[in-house]
């Protein structure tokens, strides 16, 4: 995999969030602002064009970078998340031209981490790190014990839609959809679903280049 590899995961993301933006603006509604949908994919506009313009052919790492930047200046609770998300995995990327499972498992395990650090959120706060956190450990288990990269995103995926799922019965203890309390249960959280949706991205982008 390769920078060709990152391009093309964020392009098909941006494309199914855009597919999914009134889903997620539906979710969102219930138990937020309602405009995470039009958030993610008003980053997402914006990153395809810088994409779309760029000149060279940066590092894996830098890519991510120049996708964390975008996100970040834009604003909003998701903009500065996945901002965070993606400057962090590409600086643990470095300048390397090439990388493996064990590096796409170091994207995510370090998104994670860029996101609880400045979040602060954890697993059972019904946030996107419900999502984000059992699929980076699927991830790494499967890359871990031998699996390709292909079959190591499929059952990433699953995790992360699994999970996803999982954020139904949960109350919300950070974000908008904490002032709800016990009325935040019973909704699927938006930020574990346009994550799930990014990672599924991903999962093709890796499994059509295998």
């Amino acid at each position: 995999m390769n920078a060709d590899t990152v391009r093309e995961w964020l392009c098909l993301a941006s494309a199914s969030i855009h597919e999914q933006r009134d889903y997620l603006t539906q979710l969102d509604a219930a138990i937020g602002d309602a405009d995470h949908g039009v958030n993610m994919c008003r980053g997402f506009s914006k990153l395809t064009e810088v994409l779309k313009n760029l000149d060279g052919a940066p590092a894996p790492g830098a890519l991510l970078i120049l996708a964390g930047n975008t996100f970040a200046g834009l604003g909003g609770a998701s903009g500065v998340l996945w901002g965070a998300a993606l400057k962090r995995a590409g600086r643990a990327l470095g300048d390397v031209q090439h990388f493996d499972g064990k590096g796409l498992a170091t994207i995510l395990d370090e998104a994670l981490a860029g996101i609880v650090q400045l979040g602060a959120a954890e697993e059972g706060d019904k946030t996107m790190v419900d999502s984000l956190a059992p699929a980076s450990r699927a991830l790494r288990t499967m890359v871990e014990a031998g699996a390709t990269v292909a079959e190591a995103m499929a059952v990433t995926r699953d995790e992360a839609e699994k999970s996803m799922r999982a954020t139904v019965p949960l109350r919300a203890n950070k974000g908008r959809a904490s002032y709800l309390g016990e009325r935040s249960i019973g909704h699927q959280d938006p930020g574990a679903t346009s994550t799930a949706i990014i990672l599924a991205a991903l999962q093709q982008t890796v499994s059509v280049g295998s």
